[in-house]
């Protein structure tokens, strides 16, 4: 037979696993959501990394929309998105002058390596950024623009220049250089870019429309 204290004391254990329980919960979700608002204002800076002042007229984040609703729906499985990511246009004097993609690339070294990556209206990217991965310090993490010069040497390619069949790393016989000690986390980055500037020309004409 359960003594008063005794069930006092498992009603005081209960009560404080319950309490527990509901603090991690509340924790978790505001840990979620602040990172997922810091994410969020760190693709928006991203963008004017990407975009120089003197394409746009007006902030660019006001011109986000859904490349979900592309006509040629091949955005969900040719991007990798693992949400429905805005993309964006830069538009000064109303016509577009850069589209800028999200696009994710799957096959990172220890998981999913998200990007942004601005287009001109010929298909010339003005640039790539890493807005999140979980790549190795020291490594995998030299992808990031604050980390080395590695992302820039795609400022200028386009889908003809390097060749279509060039559009891998060096250790692949491709003209993109690979990172020291890491090779895959290069080589999947390298192929989301070239994913996404296909994206954009198989759908060109909708993705320039304002």
């Amino acid at each position: 037979m359960i003594t008063s204290p005794m069930l006092r004391h498992a009603i005081g254990l209960g009560l404080f696993a319950v309490f527990t329980a509901g603090l991690i919960a509340v924790v978790h979700t505001q840990t979620r959501d602040r990172a997922a608002a810091n994410a969020e204002a760190y693709a928006a800076r991203t963008l004017y990394e990407l975009v120089p002042a003197d394409y746009f007229s007006a902030p660019i984040e006001d011109s986000h929309f859904s490349i979900l609703e592309a006509p040629r729906a091949i955005a969900p499985e040719r991007l990798s998105l693992r949400r429905d990511r805005a993309a964006f246009r830069a538009i000064r004097n109303d016509a577009v002058t850069a589209v800028v993609l999200p696009v994710t690339a799957p096959q990172g070294y220890t998981g999913d390596i998200d990007l942004l990556m601005a287009i001109e209206p010929d298909g010339t990217l003005l640039g790539v950024r890493v807005v999140a991965h979980q790549e190795t310090p020291g490594l995998g993490d030299a992808i990031e623009a604050d980390r080395s010069d590695w992302i820039l040497q795609f400022d200028g390619t386009s889908l003809s220049v390097p060749p279509p069949e060039q559009w891998a790393v060096r250790k692949d016989d491709g003209d993109f250089d690979q990172l020291t000690g890491a090779t895959i986390t290069p080589r999947a980055v390298v192929n989301a870019v070239r994913i996404g500037l296909e994206f954009f020309a198989d759908n060109r004409e909708w993705l320039l429309a304002e």
